[in-house]
């Protein structure tokens, strides 16, 4: 590999690099795009454990969005996030609170594969989660594609191997 860089001039090195320069721009405008059309900060979250199972796998792509006004209701799949905490959580909303008089809507949530509420995971005496919390709700999913993800987590090695195979693909296959 570091052979072919060698031979390779500056104007082919800089041409490369802008190649994946452009890659990287345009996934992230991708994102951003998904983003905005499903006014959600994240159209799509990977599936971590087995508290959605039989609905939901470990590993299983969700596919989310959360139109403007759009109301929560009982059965919706919800991803929320909690203050605090950096890894959102898929749950099923069993139970709704509307307060009239500050017109919030407040949640409970559940695991289809637990045995109780949330109520354990939102904060100490906290027994609603907020709208505001909500990221998405479920649209869609696409099986085990999340895979990927939970390995390159799990294994951080892994990352370094995939981007080395690809580099040779990319420099076995360029002529």
């Amino acid at each position: 590999m570091f052979a072919e860089l060698r031979r390779m001039n500056v104007r082919q090195v800089a041409f490369q690099v802008l190649n994946i320069i452009t890659i990287v721009a345009s996934a992230l405008m991708i994102w951003k795009g998904l983003s905005v059309l499903t006014n959600t900060e994240s159209p799509i979250v990977v599936v971590l454990s087995e508290s959605m199972e039989p609905a939901f796998t470990r590993g299983d792509l969700l596919l989310l969005a959360m139109p403007k006004d759009d109301l929560v209701n009982v059965n919706d799949i919800c991803v929320f996030k909690l203050p605090g905490r950096e890894i959102p959580i898929v749950h099923r909303v069993i139970k709704l609170h509307d307060d009239a008089t500050t017109s919030q809507q407040y949640l409970l949530t559940k695991g289809d594969n637990n045995s109780g509420d949330d109520r354990g995971l939102y904060d100490r005496r906290q027994m609603w989660i907020h709208r505001e919390h909500v990221v998405g709700k479920v649209k869609g999913f696409v099986p085990y594609v999340g895979m990927v993800t939970i390995i390159m987590n799990d294994y951080p090695w892994m990352k370094f191997a995939l981007l080395s195979v690809l580099a040779l693909f990319v420099l076995v296959h360029r002529e």
